[in-house]
């Protein structure tokens, strides 16, 4: 057939006797002028366009959309290119019923589609290079196709061409689309003004695309990039190349920032509260509803549309098989009646009797069902973010109004305050993301019941009552699910617990030997978390297995129903359609169970934040009320002014120069600062607290305020800062002095950052001020020792402080603030005396007295009362005297005497205190060490650099991009042989098995309809004929449903078995470790692998495991069926394949960074919200809320964006891996619609599609599963990296039977050239030393700090590398003992005394081996039986966690009596008298002596006048041992080191 335009089997084609327009050839070519016209024009335009756009600097410039009627513009087109497709199929399948061929038909409208496309590309441009002039020739082209279409369809209703003829009903639809985009541009040029005005309308970019900083563009991009994010391309390929970090992400556009969103939905929430009466609790829920119900809307529309679309996939499918049936059997009609213009014009019915028309339709619908489907998800995301910011800021303001009566009464416990952040809020978040569900399932369920009654008749509905009734019982699994999992936090809590206790002591349990049996009592608590994670498991795997076996039940149902109860014969297209119509009904049944559950805590979540937001506030005083209203404008503006404004007016108050300072001081009349009269003030309930309160501070004078514990100073000091509830009286402050208050608490409180910035807090930096207050509050040392200087972050997540450095550093923050007034409130209370006194001469009297600052002080230490120019003393909540201390002395000579005598005692104490060394540098010690321990793990690290390389995650760019895309294989196999090989072998074959089953039931279902098919026509049943299908359609539906349970049950099981296996692993690994791991490994580090990643390990990666194989199992299986049925589809499958491997490799990259951020990101989230809690009191003193709001709108900022990026992320993804899935679709249909016509069954045709369908589900399932599991895989590479420290050597070189029951007997210890080192790579820290120490002799060793006395106590228990040299205990050399022998009969009592949650009996006697006499005699010698008996329980009293509830001294006593049980002859003390008071001392001094009089006692000593009374005194210096004699001998001589050592320490 030769082509031509207007065909030549017609012989007046070209004629135009009847006219011009009445030829339709020329009609038709009439309508080709504007399309050329168009392409003719914008072509040129484009070139030199894009040519120049790339000179634009700007990058937000190009997604700049600012004409109007945009976004209608876009649908236009879609819709215009739709009908175009139409029209060319039209054309096509009406020029094969033409003798020759058509051109006219089909060429116009494929010359249409192009220009279209063309139209809004050249739009696109045009915009984007805000060029609107140019849209002119737009506005040429959709006049011209108008009225081109126009003639044509008058010209069509002139020769009877009706509604009844597709090519009809397409013309009128293009008359309309064009109609309407003429008027899209008709519009723009009236609002613009760029041609027919003098003044065209000047535009500017919206504020967040000038700002360089947003990154998150989904807003403001086209359609098109919208609904596939294309915009996300250069980001997630460009995390290939480098890590994404936050600074790539940018911020938040003003719409989506928390601000934006909580002040709406307060604004909502508020209106609800003036509308009627006050006192009605407004409603949270309409609230929510108002502020964020219009995009919810907008995605159930979305959603609605997509499943709509979504049917179009079964349908199609019934139809393409239906009418390949039909084929075989039909024969051309004569079609000539419905020629006009000589060409033929057929009916809507006859183009979807066109199999190819439906396959490609088939694939419009899933691309556009896919992209709803997503916007629909992506829409609910994006307000369920906003959503969460809102709460959260609302959260934040309501904590930082709380009456502080509510946090110290527990009403409101900081436990309750982390919850609603942490989990409420996203409980309401999922809620969001998963609402539209609620409606639109329902809907699905109903629509696809239709569906399938219409195709299969009654026996459908059986199918679908099988799913409904299977239905609540997932939902009661899901329950089952949620109570399970809370049982199991319990017990991992109290293992977490154990462990922790067991970290914290492990030095303690290795010198006693007592690991092993602390092991088990975890290893117990272990025991019990299993069984709990066994049930979890169970039911999960019972889930999955519902989810698994409910669709071939139901098909299984229906089927054997329909043959052996419907008269008619199943047919390929009726079971195929039906089969994906089950896959489609599935989904929404099992997801309702989730939602409902979901549902169902989000209302309980909102009950908790209403009664949050209704508890009391804070008392309303007239300052508060001013400050509230600024703090909140001030964040509403632009943040960024404000605080610079801020900035420039505190420098200058901040410069440092005296007289400026004098004029910023209230005038001298003023000279009271603070004036409270008549108070009666109340800690919330109606008893008054602090009564009948008269009191004045003066103006620039030192304030001391004095009394007993508990008499209601702390509270005055609070109350005048009206954080108390008055009763009655007033608190007056002098004008400029209420917003100028430094205040220290008690409880020293630290925020989560540097030293330096927990001083400056807020105030601009001045290094010599600065300097003065470091000084002040010597602080100096301290800083020196830690890593960075003040630059170190210290708080919860940063470093441990001791008491005394943290309130050290509070103090520092009252007088660094440049403020009129400073309220310190007993800031002495954990320093020791030295500090003290330094601090207030330094910091009190000089630093704040010089600056005429108003200081008021509350203290126990009454020495210093001659300092205040005015005492308050106050007695149980009143006022006791008010006056200078002259005046108290002349007035009230009674208390006056009483202070005296309180005054000589502590004086004594102070005496005492110089002799011992100072609590300060005990702590400073214990910093260091801390620090020494860690950088000696940097030294050693550089030696293990090569391992390291595999173990950071923070790699360095060389590396990053060879290794960031791989899949850690390695650990993967070490999980799984973690699980055992057999139980792999299981779940690999039963998976394999069950995907087989799956195929086989779908292949058998082909064979037995297309066999139905081919016997005979709807013709009544013959039994005969289905007994040889129907009873193995039955075994393989039954097999199938076995084998799921297999699958789901052996794969929670693996996974629970590795679990439990690499827990205990590592738990013995960590016990059996020697000390030194200790030392140079983190706690936190250690802790982690126990709490979070064996957390992954026990609940996620089993499931996320299953999940992966399930998705990349089924298809694999359907790609394998496609094959199989269209092998011509394979040459398709290769560039698919590729792409698909390019997308989830760059995703995978992309996904694990964005994860990474979005987690590192929550936890300074969560900490700021505890801390502001913990601190509100210093907060509102301060008056900084307005500050630490916008702190906390910033991080919630920065979580949000990372969280929308990784939702972007998964969107991005998933309409890619989609529309491969619908490729794969079209693939599938046009090359099984090609072979039918070779003879391929229906049936099989049908078993294709249905397959090629599943695959568009499970594509980006098998990429996000891939990317989760590498994430959840590298805590199994954490744990792994510890499963390889090396252990003690527990086993020694003689056997147990080999020493005596009864050694040590006499005590009689042998040092030979001892040389010792803490590992192979450090130097020695002691060297050839040699020493004999009698049976039952007192010895006593001592040395400058660092001299390796310490050393030498470890030396004798083994803890150490004695790589020289032996110590001879009674004969036998240690080194060659099982270390349990050894350290279990030696006793030693360390200077920190370690004690474990349980009762008094453990603690003393773990292994249960005593009798209770012996217990109480051993409390007896250590001066506790008196205190043990008074307590509940006697021996069974309970110690809580490590013995806080008693003293330090009692604690060591404890401990003496722990090391008196064990009957050794030999004790060693290391530092033991370091950390307690004199008389505990004498106490223990006294034991020694007496009790263990005929035993070896060794006393390492850091004072030396503890040794004076020793047999044998041993000195060292760096190692060496310098001086061996008694005590006398030593001291006798002038320059020996020991007299020293005595003459510096006494």
């Amino acid at each position: 057939m030769s082509l031509s335009f207007c065909g030549n089997d017609l012989k007046n084609s070209y004629s135009v006797e009847k006219g011009v327009l009445n030829n339709g050839c020329f009609v038709d070519a009439l309508n080709l002028v504007p399309h050329v016209f168009l392409l003719f024009i914008t072509f040129p335009i484009l070139f030199i366009g894009w040519g120049s756009q790339s000179s634009k600097v700007q990058i937000h410039h190009n997604t700049w959309l600012h004409f109007p009627g945009h976004n209608m513009r876009w649908i236009l087109t879609f819709m215009l290119l739709f009908v175009h497709v139409c029209e060319i199929a039209e054309g096509i399948v009406s020029n094969t019923e033409m003798k020759s061929n058509h051109l006219h038909l089909f060429l116009p409208a494929f010359m249409g589609f192009i220009a279209a496309t063309t139209s809004v590309v050249y739009y696109h441009n045009i915009e984007t290079a805000n060029f609107p002039k140019l849209l002119l020739a737009l506005f040429i082209y959709w006049v011209l196709a108008f009225i081109t279409k126009i003639i044509k369809l008058w010209k069509f209703a002139e020769e009877g061409v009706g509604v009844e003829h597709l090519r009809f009903c397409i013309t009128a639809l293009l008359v309309v689309l064009y109609g309407l985009l003429m008027a899209v541009e008709i519009n723009v040029i009236r609002v613009r003004k760029y041609v027919f005005f003098t003044t065209p309308q000047r535009v500017k970019p919206p504020e967040d695309l000038q700002d360089l900083g947003v990154r998150f563009l989904q807003p403001f991009v086209n359609l098109l990039s919208k609904a596939t994010y294309w915009w996300m391309n250069p980001l997630i390929i460009g995390a290939h190349k480098r890590p994404i970090e936050l600074k790539k992400i940018g911020k938040l556009p003003i719409a989506m920032r928390s601000l934006t969103n909580y002040l709406r939905l307060k604004d909502a929430y508020e209106e609800q509260r003036h509308a009627e009466d006050l006192d009605r609790t407004p409603s949270i829920w309409r609230s929510m509803y108002r502020a964020f119900g219009r995009p919810i809307l907008l995605s159930s529309t979305f959603r609605y549309m997509a499943d709509l679309l979504g049917f179009a996939g079964p349908l199609c499918i019934f139809g393409i098989v239906k009418h390949l049936d039909n084929k075989t059997e039909e024969v051309k009609m004569n079609k000539t009646e419905d020629l006009h213009f000589g060409v033929y014009f057929m009916s809507s019915m006859e183009l979807l009797q066109n199999t190819y028309v439906l396959a490609v339709l088939l694939f419009l619908a899933l691309v556009l069902q896919r992209t709803f489907l997503q916007a629909s998800y992506y829409v609910t995301i994006e307000t369920g973010i906003n959503l969460r910011g809102a709460l959260l800021a609302m959260i934040y303001n309501k904590i930082l109004r709380l009456s502080t009566s509510n946090m110290s009464m527990g009403e409101m416990t900081l436990g309750q305050i982390n919850n609603l952040v942490a989990i409420e809020t996203n409980q309401l978040m999922w809620f969001l993301f998963l609402c539209p569900n609620l409606w639109a399932m329902p809907v699905q369920i109903i629509m696809g019941v239709i569906l399938l009654h219409y195709l299969l008749g009654y026996s459908a509905l059986i199918g679908a009552s099988v799913i409904v009734l299977l239905a609540p019982f997932q939902y009661l699994i899901a329950t089952k699910l949620a109570d399970t999992q809370k049982s199991t936090l319990d017990y991992s809590t109290d293992r977490l617990k154990k462990t922790t206790e067991i970290l914290k002591g492990i030095k303690l349990l290795k010198l006693y030997a007592w690991e092993n049996i602390f092991c088990d009592s975890v290893l117990e608590t272990r025991g019990k978390e299993l069984t709990s994670l066994r049930t979890f498991a169970f039911y999960t795997s019972m889930s999955i297995f519902m989810n698994a076996a409910i669709p071939i039940a139901a098909v299984l149902a229906t089927f054997v129903t329909h043959a052996y109860f419907s008269e008619f014969r199943l047919r390929p297209a009726e079971a195929f359609a039906s089969l994906a119509l089950f896959h489609i009904l599935v989904t929404p049944l099992f997801l309702l169970s989730t939602v409902v559950r979901f549902a169902v805590k989000a209302v309980v979540s909102v009950q908790k934040l209403g009664e949050f937001l209704q508890s009391e506030e804070i008392g309303e005083d007239s300052w508060r009320n001013g400050d509230m209203s600024v703090s909140l404008d001030s964040c509403k503006k632009h943040t960024v002014t404000t605080k610079a404004i801020n900035r420039k007016q505190r420098y200058k108050m901040d410069s440092y120069e005296q007289p400026m300072r004098r004029q910023l001081r209230p005038s001298e009349t003023e000279d009271v600062a603070v004036k409270v009269s008549d108070g009666y003030f109340t800690w919330g309930t109606n008893t008054s607290t602090l009564s009948d309160i008269n009191i004045r501070v003066p103006t620039g004078q030192l304030t001391m305020i004095v009394g007993q514990v508990g008499c209601g100073k702390s509270s005055l000091l609070l109350a005048m800062l009206g954080e108390m509830q008055t009763l009655s009286g007033k608190v007056y402050w002098s004008n400029k002095n209420r917003y100028s208050v430094a205040y220290a608490t008690q409880k020293s409180w630290l925020l989560n950052a540097t030293v330096e910035d927990n001083i400056t807090f807020g105030s601009p930096f001045n290094k010599q001020r600065y300097k003065a207050v470091i000084d002040a509050c010597s602080l100096q040392p301290d800083i020196d020792l830690l890593p960075f200087g003040d630059q170190t972050e210290i708080g919860e997540r940063g470093i441990n402080l001791s008491g005394g450095q943290r309130q050290r550093i509070c103090v520092a923050r009252a007088l660094y603030q440049n403020t009129n007034i400073v309220f310190l409130d007993d800031p002495f209370s954990a320093l020791d005396i030295h500090l003290s006194d330094h601090l207030m001469q330094e910091g009190i009297l000089k630093f704040l007295q010089d600056d005429k600052r108003t200081v008021v002080l509350v203290t126990h230490k009454l020495q210093y009362l001659i300092h205040a120019d005015w005492i308050i003393a106050m007695k149980d909540g009143s006022v006791l005297r008010e006056g200078t201390l002259k005046d108290i002395q002349t007035h009230d000579v009674e208390l006056y005497e009483h202070w005296k005598t309180l005054m000589n005692r502590q004086d004594q104490e102070l005496e005492k205190d110089t002799e011992i060394e100072s609590q300060t540098t005990l702590e400073r010690k214990t910093l260091r060490r801390a620090f020494y321990s860690r950088e000696a793990k940097t030294h050693i690290d550089d030696e293990d650099e090569e391992e390291q390389e595999e173990e950071d995650e923070e790699d360095s760019l060389s590396t990053t991009t060879s290794r960031r895309s791989k899949i850690p294989w390695k650990v993967c196999w070490r999980y799984l042989s973690s699980g055992g090989f057999l139980l792999v072998f299981v779940v690999v074959t039963s998976k394999l098995a069950k995907h087989s089953v799956m195929v086989a039931i779908d292949y058998w279902l082909a064979a037995w309809t297309s066999s139905n098919f081919n016997t005979m026509e709807h013709k009544p049943i013959i039994n005969s004929d289905h007994q040889s299908y129907v009873p193995v359609f039955i075994i393989l539906c039954a097999a199938g449903i076995v084998l799921c349970l297999i699958t789901s049950l052996t794969v929670e099981f693996l996974g629970l078995t590795a679990a439990s296996n690499l827990h205990h692993n590592l738990l013995n690994k960590i016990i059996h470790a020697p000390l030194r791991f200790f030392d140079i490994t983190p706690l936190g580090q250690i802790l982690n692998r126990f709490s979070a990643d064996t957390n992954i390990i026990d609940q996620h990666i089993p499931s996320t495991l299953e999940s992966l194989t399930r998705s990349t199992l089924l298809c694999l299986s359907a790609i394998g069926v496609v094959a199989f049925v269209t092998p011509a589809s394979l040459i398709a499958l290769v560039p698919l394949a590729v792409a698909f491997y390019f997308i989830q490799k760059y995703f995978r990259v992309a996904s694990r960074d964005l994860q990474d951020l979005d987690d590192s990101t929550q936890l300074p989230l969560l900490c700021h919200f505890s801390e502001t809690a913990e601190g509100l009191t210093t907060i509102r003193a301060f008056r900084h809320e307005a500050r630490f709001k916008q702190r906390m709108l910033e991080l919630t900022d920065t979580n949000n964006t990372a969280y929308l990026f990784l939702s972007a992320a998964n969107r991005w993804l998933e309409v890619r891996t989609d529309y491969l899935g619908a490729v794969i679709v079209l693939t599938a249909a046009v090359a099984a619609i090609w072979m039918s016509f070779y003879g391929l069954q229906s049936g099989l045709v049908g078993l294709g599609l249905t397959y090629a369908l599943t695959v568009t589900n499970y594509l980006n399932w098998v990429v996000r599963n891939l990317a989760d599991l590498e994430v959840q895989m590298a805590a199994v590479k954490k744990v792994d990296s510890f499963l390889s420290t090396e252990s003690e050597n527990y086993e020694g070189s003689l056997d147990v039977s080999q020493v005596p029951e009864d050694w040590p007997q006499h005590g009689e210890i042998k040092i030979q050239d001892l040389c010792v080192r803490y590992d192979p790579m450090l130097k020695p820290v002691l060297k050839h030393v040699n020493a004999f120490i009698n049976p039952g002799q007192k010895v006593g060793i001592c040395g400058r700090t660092g001299s390796g006395k310490s050393s030498l106590s470890l030396a004798f228990f083994n803890m150490v590398d004695v790589f020289h040299g032996k110590i001879i205990i009674d004969g036998i050399d240690i080194c060659k003992l099982p270390l349990q022998t050894l350290r279990s009969r030696l006793s030693i009592i360390l200077q920190d005394p370690v004690l474990f949650s349980g009762s008094i009996r453990f603690n003393l006697d773990p292994e249960r081996t005593c009798t209770d006499d012996r217990l109480w005699e051993a409390l007896e010698i250590a001066q506790l039986k008196n205190m043990v008996r008074s307590l509940p329980g006697g021996l069974d009293a309970v110690v809580t966690e490590g013995g806080e509830n008693f003293s330090v001294g009692q604690r060591q006593l404890f401990c003496l009596a722990r090391a008196f049980v064990r009957k050794s002859s030999i004790l060693i003390m290391d530092e033991a008298t370091a950390s307690i008071d004199m008389a505990t001392e004498n106490i223990l001094q006294k034991v020694v002596m007496t009790a263990f009089a005929d035993r070896t006692v060794v006393t390492i000593a850091h004072l030396v006048s503890s040794i004076l009374e020793a047999e044998q005194v041993l000195v060292f210096s760096s190692g060496i041992l310098v001086e061996c004699d008694s005590a006398a001998n030593l001291l006798a001589q002038e320059d020996s080191l020991f007299s020293v050592l005595v003459r510096t320490h006494k």
